[in-house]
């Protein structure tokens, strides 16, 4: 019943295209993003002399890609403020309280002149409704601080420890000492050794 309505309208809005200048829009935001369970302000402005009777729009997007626009149903959680005029430019406002993610939709005011079949959309405000991630570990700046500094410190003692073992072990004087020796008495004694002679003796037959 809605989606009839709202085509109605749109095909009244068309026909009065020609009428357009008799209502100058306002920018509207764009898009707005609100966590869950917050509340949400949506406002809508424009120039117009006449009277004008808005009521609200939502459009919401469907897995395919379209929109399926149908009325906002105004509630304790969902209403509209009255009109408020400064210098010609009326507003509108519509509060959202603890919205859901249901509520995510782009939003917009449909304009009607009660003087004449005129009627117009406004650009829109597309709200996005959020859940929020939690945080497993809720530390401060100085906890991570502190924290990324004690991995920097194991890890230089990770790196510098086992090099260090290695370079002792290295210049251990005592293994350097004996291995000295060592050479020194191969090179005294020669690659060879003198085979002794003795008798020999030689079995009778």
């Amino acid at each position: 019943m809605d989606f009839a309505l709202v085509l109605s309208m749109s095909f009244l809005a068309a026909v009065a295209n020609g009428h357009q200048t008799q209502v100058q829009l306002k920018p509207d935001k764009p898009f707005q993003r609100v966590q869950i369970s917050e509340n949400a302000s949506i406002e809508c402005c424009y120039s117009c002399k006449e009277n004008t009777h808005v009521t609200w729009i939502m459009n919401i997007h469907i897995v395919n890609g379209t929109t399926k626009p149908r009325f906002v149903n105004l509630s304790d959680e969902v209403k509209a403020e009255p009109m408020t005029e400064v210098d010609g430019v009326k507003c509108h406002r519509l509060i959202l309280k603890n919205v859901r993610v249901d509520d995510t939709a782009l939003y917009q005011c449909f304009i009607n002149l009660t003087s004449r079949r005129f009627s117009i959309f406004t650009h829109g405000t597309f709200l996005q409704v959020y859940i929020p991630m939690h945080k497993t570990f809720d530390l401060s700046e100085s906890a991570k601080n502190s924290i990324i500094i004690a991995e920097g410190v194991l890890l230089l003692l990770c790196v510098l420890i086992p090099g260090t073992m290695l370079l002792c072990k290295g210049l251990n004087l005592d293994d350097c000492n004996s291995i000295y020796h060592q050479i020194q008495r191969s090179h005294v004694q020669g690659p060879y050794q003198d085979v002794a002679c003795g008798e020999i003796q030689l079995e009778k037959p």
